[in-house]
């Protein structure tokens, strides 16, 4: 492929994408091509798979495509790639942008070697995607399975597929931080990118950074890569239950018939609207929620996390709060003086869920891919905790926030902009 004559660099850069499948590279990538967007830098993604899958729409399911010992098929794939670097120059140098994105997982030292070479008129800034969750890698390789190169194929021949391809993508991988001692992957004495950021991708954590000097539009992309990042997300409490009438706490109650119907009302309010993921706790109350909000919508994704489970009432469990008041003074002095921190005895304090709470925040923002109208449905406490973050509540008074059961909060929160509202479920 002949290269095209390069022009003055005039702040534009490159961003390429490097990490294993299914580290939330893709996500990273769209979120900084949206929120560039947004605040107006011209920025776009360039998706290796794309490519690949509009070119070889069959053949690129199978593990054998990505096989680093077979010659053939690995040109194939350096042909994808060079189309989509060139893609990527075109649109700094002749289309007017100013920030392309290639995301494509970019874990072998010969492959960003190439990206160098043929990307020389512009900085490059290679940001590595590392998840350290379990949990959550296995979610994403199994929505990887779901897409359309996999339609041919049970949903065990595509994970084995997909597994299989992981595979083959290890047995190459260099990572960026490589100390040169051939003991990780990298052939001995490789030589680092000179710019890099390694990002852990689900806490939007920065790792580590490694910059002979700073990539134009840097300050602005370094706070993208730490920021949360929510484009849609609606809060809901689980409808009533015996317990919320019998001023009950804890337990693992069904919903009464006041709150299937609000689980109704809040289905007809989402009837016309997209829904990109839907995350709930493991106790049965919010799932029932979820079971009525997704009749007849096989396709949503749902997800039930105990990072989302009510706060642990301990001995107190099940017991009413004029229980608590009559036969266990002491604690509800104690929550009374300090309900923040106060824990229930062989329970948790407010204080004590915050870091299990924010983490399942992370967790489904990283399954739903940051997409809007990703639905959380969770307790009191959880969602206090949840609403607290996005409205900056003193501590002291989280355990008084109102989170209602006929309504759910709508939050936005990104580079540009900022909103918390709190709408009916019927419209």
């Amino acid at each position: 492929m002949t290269a095209k004559p390069s022009l003055p660099s005039a702040e534009k850069l490159y961003i390429a994408m490097v990490g294993l499948p299914a580290m939330g590279k893709s996500v990273i990538a769209y979120k900084l091509q949206d929120n560039l967007r947004n605040m107006g830098v011209a920025a776009k993604v360039f998706n290796n798979g794309e490519v690949r899958r509009r070119l070889f729409p069959e053949n690129t399911s199978h593990a054998e495509f990505y096989n680093p010992d077979n010659a053939a098929l690995v040109a194939l794939r350096e042909d994808i790639a060079l189309i989509n670097m060139y893609d990527a120059k075109d649109f700094l140098n002749e289309e007017g942008g100013s920030i392309a994105i290639l995301d494509a997982t970019n874990i072998s030292a010969p492959r960003r070697r190439k990206i160098i070479a043929h990307l020389s008129d512009h900085p490059i800034l290679f940001v590595e995607c590392r998840n350290p969750d379990p949990d959550l890698y296995a979610a994403s390789v199994a929505r990887k399975t779901k897409l359309s190169e996999f339609a041919h194929l049970s949903t065990e021949e595509a994970l084995a597929s997909f597994e299989a391809r992981i595979r083959h993508y290890r047995s190459i991988y260099c990572p960026l931080d490589s100390d040169g001692s051939g003991t990780d992957g990298c052939p001995p004495g490789e030589k680092r990118p000179e710019e890099y950021v390694i990002v852990d991708s689900l806490n939007h954590r920065i790792i580590k950074e490694h910059l002979t000097k700073e990539p134009p539009y840097y300050s602005l992309l370094r706070d993208l890569l730490v920021s949360d990042w929510v484009k849609g997300l609606c809060l809901v409490r689980h409808g009533e239950t015996e317990f919320n009438r019998e001023s009950r706490i804890g337990g693992n109650p069904r919903l009464t018939d006041k709150g299937i119907q609000q689980a109704r009302s809040l289905a007809a309010r989402f009837r016309d609207k997209h829904i990109s993921c839907v995350v709930t706790s493991t106790l049965r109350r919010t799932r029932e929620m979820a079971d009525i909000l997704l009749e007849g919508r096989p396709e949503v994704e749902r997800h039930a996390l105990r990072e989302f489970d009510e706060i642990n009432a301990g001995e107190c469990d099940s017991m009413t709060y004029d229980e608590v008041r009559r036969l266990r003074p002491g604690i509800w002095e104690s929550r009374k003086t300090d309900k923040y921190h106060a824990p229930y005895p062989g329970g948790e304090s407010y204080a004590s869920m915050k870091d299990r709470v924010e983490r399942g925040v992370k967790k489904a923002l990283y399954l739903s891919g940051n997409a809007e109208n990703l639905v959380i449905i969770g307790h009191q406490a959880v969602n206090r905790m949840i609403l607290s973050h996005f409205l900056f509540r003193r501590e002291e008074d989280v355990p008084y926030v109102f989170i209602p059961q006929d309504r759910y909060f709508h939050i936005v929160s990104t580079q540009s902009r900022k909103l918390v509202e709190l709408l009916p479920f019927q419209s």
